[in-house]
């Protein structure tokens, strides 16, 4: 039973090592291959538009208290949706300051953050990760069967997208990002929620 135990967390290291892309491309042939593959790394981070407009879907996920939510409930506010895992470095990295972005909107009800854990391990587990990473500001969302992120099409995580007061995706961001920095600050006032 050791030895199991041992080859799987071996396998989750692995796994996590590998930038946090939730799969990878078919590989291409020859030199064109590897320029595609060096390219699309390079071009994966930042902001992409190719789904604006397009409503949240209409996909359940776990809200803190472990009952049914989807982003459709959030409809009236800007709401920043972030697909996380905790085996991944770079969502680990930004946690804190999409916490500090949560805070600073806590009151004044311009933007909702959620940050969607993509862990398919108990509830408890994602609430203990949190709490051992001092993010006590955050909610512990949880997408045990990462329906959400398969509905949304996303690959690589961290991914945050920002919907708009009528639930349409305004953009997504892949890739980590200070959610305190101008740049989010310059991004988040797109939806009205700077």
């Amino acid at each position: 039973m050791e030895i199991v135990l041992r080859l799987i967390l071996l396998f989750l290291a692995l796994f996590g090592l590998a930038a946090c892309d939730r799969q990878k491309p078919a590989p291409q042939q020859g030199k064109q291959a590897a320029q595609a593959e060096d390219q699309s790394t390079v071009d994966d981070k930042g902001v992409h538009r190719d789904n604006a407009g397009k409503l949240a879907p209409k996909v359940s996920f776990k809200n803190p208290d472990g009952g049914d939510i989807s982003i459709a409930d959030f409809k009236g506010v800007p709401v920043l949706v972030n697909l996380w895992a905790s085996w991944c470095g770079p969502c680990i990295k930004e946690l804190p300051t999409l916490e500090k972005l949560s805070d600073a909107h806590l009151q004044d009800g311009q933007l909702g953050v959620i940050a969607v854990s993509q862990d398919i391990g108990p509830h408890a587990s994602v609430v203990a990760f949190l709490a051992a990473h001092k993010i006590d500001g955050l909610g512990a969302y949880q997408d045990p069967e990462m329906a959400l992120s398969g509905a949304l099409g996303v690959q690589i995580m961290p991914t945050t997208i920002l919907y708009d007061r009528q639930g349409r995706e305004v953009w997504r961001y892949v890739g980590d990002l200070d959610w305190t920095s101008a740049e989010a600050t310059k991004l988040l006032a797109e939806a009205g929620a700077g």
